[in-house]
């Protein structure tokens, strides 16, 4: 969608276009966890941290909830600087799959300490860590806060001799210095980072930006050299939601991140890059039955992701809701300045929906569902499905990177590239406490 969304942007829209992924596809990655055809992020991303599938839900543990070393403790236990990038919450699957060890991805209390615990030799695990997620790390009697309890993460950071950032100004100043940093943790919004779409560039800083401040700060911390996982999160967050708007903006952003690491990789051939995916979201496919066509110049007019357009429509319901989305959200969020009687009535059921979830849930799939139709783009699930995802490369020994291959079979690949065993991680991980006694369990991830 993305790429084609970008040639129609352009004024041939039959000229071809491509992006800087389809350079360096490989081959494609096989999803499934170990008790479901249908992986979450959990154990996806254990997949590739382990080397091993897992049950859904379990971070970087195996099925008997056993904590299973991960590539980037193995890294930085023989030498390597370390570091994670994401736009969700650092706490969220994801990232925290290669850094903590819960039977339970909900654990995100648990998680926060795990990220800034030290290894065996007494180092910080993760040398750099760049995202959102500032509210675990906050003691509960913290307004801002949403931990379960009282430790204060964040202090324990700054005790044990971490650098912490929350501001832009702070990272604009990390370019600026010849001074090492690292240990260093910056996290720049309460919960996931802003769509590229809604961001404001003040206040956050871009996928691209913190990659670049990464690769910058992790390459001249080690002469071995580092291990770096960049995560693009709120590409699955708009799949989620069925917003396709704001899932273009996300890739497009993403691939200029790819350009930056395939930028540094070629100035340092000794490097390589892989690119690949959790698993896909959303089912979605361009065009709906009967037409053979769909229209990218809609999503160019969506100013707003869907879940701005419901936060700000949440906020403004004591006044009148059909006048505020007729004269405010269709115009000036969604670019519609001829919507329907219907479309108005499916935004409005949805405000109507009992539970503070549901309600948010139902709105944001009508907005993307309005939006959707009119770019005749389809949505086969709000959550995650099954199939193949693309796998991606460049860089040294990008051959050995290629084919159809199981998510775990890469991880191992990943491990012997970089010369690095998790055998002894995992026996140092032996008493490691992997449960946490006060947390919500939520069955249904609307954003996994």
């Amino acid at each position: 969608m993305a790429r084609s969304f970008m040639q129609n942007m352009g004024t041939e829209s039959h000229e071809p276009w491509s992006s800087i992924l389809d350079s360096m596809l490989t081959g494609s990655i096989r999803t499934q966890s170990s008790n479901s055809l249908v992986t979450d992020s959990a154990a996806g991303a254990t997949a590739f941290a382990c080397g091993l599938k897992t049950h859904n839900g379990a971070i970087a543990v195996d099925t008997n909830g056993t904590p299973c070393g991960t590539i980037l403790e193995a890294a930085k236990n023989a030498g390597y600087a370390t570091g994670l990038v994401t736009t969700s919450r650092i706490t969220h699957a994801t990232p925290a799959s290669f850094a903590a060890h819960v039977v339970d991805r909900d654990m995100e209390d648990l998680i926060a300490m795990h990220m800034i615990s030290k290894n065996a030799t007494k180092h910080t695990k993760v040398d750099l860590m760049f995202g959102g997620g500032m509210c675990r790390f906050l003691p509960q009697s913290n307004d801002n806060s949403c931990r379960n309890d009282d430790v204060d993460v964040w202090q324990a950071a700054k005790d044990s001799g971490v650098t912490t950032l929350t501001r832009r100004s702070e990272f604009d100043l990390l370019s600026q210095t010849n001074q090492s940093m690292l240990p260093l943790i910056g996290l720049f919004a309460h919960s996931h980072m802003a769509y590229t779409i809604d961001r404001d560039s003040t206040s956050q800083p871009s996928l691209s930006e913190m990659t670049q401040t990464a690769l910058n700060l992790l390459d001249d911390t080690s002469d071995k050299g580092f291990f770096l996982m960049v995560e693009g999160a709120r590409i699955d967050m708009a799949g989620h939601d069925n917003d396709p708007a704001a899932h273009v903006h996300d890739i497009i952003e993403y691939w200029r991140t790819v350009q930056k690491v395939h930028q540094f990789v070629h100035s340092n051939p000794d490097t390589l890059v892989v690119s690949t995916s959790d698993h896909e979201t959303g089912g979605l496919a361009l065009g709906i039955d009967p037409e053979y066509t769909w229209h990218p110049r809609v999503l160019n007019q969506v100013t707003k992701s869907a879940e701005q357009v419901c936060s700000y429509l949440f906020r403004t319901q004591k006044q009148d809701v059909t006048e505020v989305i007729e004269d405010h959200v269709f115009p000036k969020y969604l670019g519609i300045d001829n919507h329907t009687q219907a479309e108005l009535d499916v935004v409005v059921d949805a405000l109507q929906v009992k539970g503070g979830d549901g309600r948010h849930k139902a709105c944001k799939h009508a907005i993307g569902g309005i939006v959707s139709k009119r770019a005749r783009v389809g949505w086969s699930t709000g959550g995650h499905t099954g199939a193949d995802v693309g796998l991606y490369a460049y860089g040294n020994q990008m051959h050995k990177i290629k084919g159809n291959m199981e998510n775990s079979h890469l991880g191992t690949l990943l491990m012997q590239y970089l010369d690095v065993s998790p055998s002894q991680v995992t026996k140092a991980l032996a008493n490691t406490a992997t449960r946490q006694l006060a947390f919500f369990h939520s069955p249904h991830h609307d954003h996994d």
